[in-house]
């Protein structure tokens, strides 16, 4: 018996950092995300392998079900982060769903990403709705029992249109957007070749003082508004200018910008954790010859990126 499961990739247009307390944020699921491909086995254990974007096995364990809790098997290698973070998910699916495996039956599991892992498009999230879909559990509660998060790639996951997600305790709130902007031949995803850790990037934020977080929410918002509304490149540059000064001020971190691309014409934003990842460029595909004399050769065009 044989089952797959599969979920989109994330971008944060708007309101990263902002989003985790309530901001309303701007996400928009890409067109490459990851499967979950499941088969029943004759053994007893659990196979689990993760393939890469070209098709490289990059993990691999096995899994034993003990006393309701998921293990490694004795033979398996030394147990690593990739395996302890996996063992906590499926763990705590199972929490949440205590007949999730409960038949004793053994399985070959294979994810495979179609983007490449360091990239930051959700190869958490999109395996934490994986397993959800497997588990049948709520996505956003074993996200939040597990990694943690504001919940917004778990959205992108499910949804294969640009979303507009609000995080309630317990409850968030998706609705459909339209964004589709006339000018998208001008916007490009460039990767600053390095991954940004998501856990840390939460962490320095909720360490910081929240003194000024009313204000930057309520012009946050109308920013994510009035871009859902752009009409002109000029306009939407602007917006894009702005969202950055306000963050900028709220995290205490100089825009990518200014420190790597300060002489760069056009408007640059981070997406997500700042300091790694993709960030979004407007500007035309000339001008795309900047940033690949600087080092940075993953340059993806709108319609490339985003479904």
């Amino acid at each position: 018996m044989k089952k797959s499961f599969y979920s989109h990739g994330k971008l944060l247009l708007t309101a990263e950092y902002l989003v985790l307390d309530g901001a309303c944020a701007l996400a928009i699921p890409t067109k490459k995300g990851q499967w979950l491909l499941i088969e029943e086995s004759d053994s007893s254990q659990m196979l689990w392998k993760s393939f890469d974007e070209e098709g490289h096995c990059w993990f691999e364990t096995n899994l034993i079900l003990e006393d309701n809790t998921f293990k490694q098997t004795q033979d398996t290698s030394e147990e690593n982060n990739i395996a302890t973070t996996l063992i906590d998910i499926l763990n705590v699916a199972k929490e949440l769903n205590p007949n999730f495996l409960s038949s004793g039956k053994g399985y070959r599991i294979e994810s495979r990403l179609e983007f490449h892992k360091e990239w930051g498009l959700g190869s958490s999230s999109t395996l934490i709705n994986n397993i959800a879909q497997w588990a049948k559990v709520d996505a956003f509660a074993l996200l939040e029992k597990s990694f943690g998060g504001s919940g917004y790639d778990i959205a992108c996951a499910q949804h294969d249109s640009p979303i507009l997600y609000k995080r309630n305790e317990g409850n968030p709130t998706v609705k459909t957007a339209s964004f589709d902007p006339p000018f998208k031949e001008n916007i490009f995803f460039i990767y600053l070749n390095q991954k940004q850790d998501s856990k840390a990037s939460i962490k320095h934020y909720q360490a910081l003082p929240l003194k000024d977080f009313d204000n930057a929410e309520v012009a946050i918002n109308e920013i994510t508004s009035k871009i859902l509304d752009c009409s002109t490149l000029d306009e939407f540059n602007t917006l894009l200018d702005l969202h950055e000064e306000i963050i900028s001020k709220i995290i205490k971190t100089p825009t990518v910008k200014s420190t790597l691309f300060p002489d760069y014409p056009d408007s640059i934003k981070s997406l997500g954790g700042w300091g790694g990842d993709f960030v979004l460029v407007t500007g035309n595909s000339s001008e795309m010859e900047y940033f690949k004399k600087k080092g940075y050769h993953t340059i993806l065009p709108y319609a490339e990126m985003i479904l």
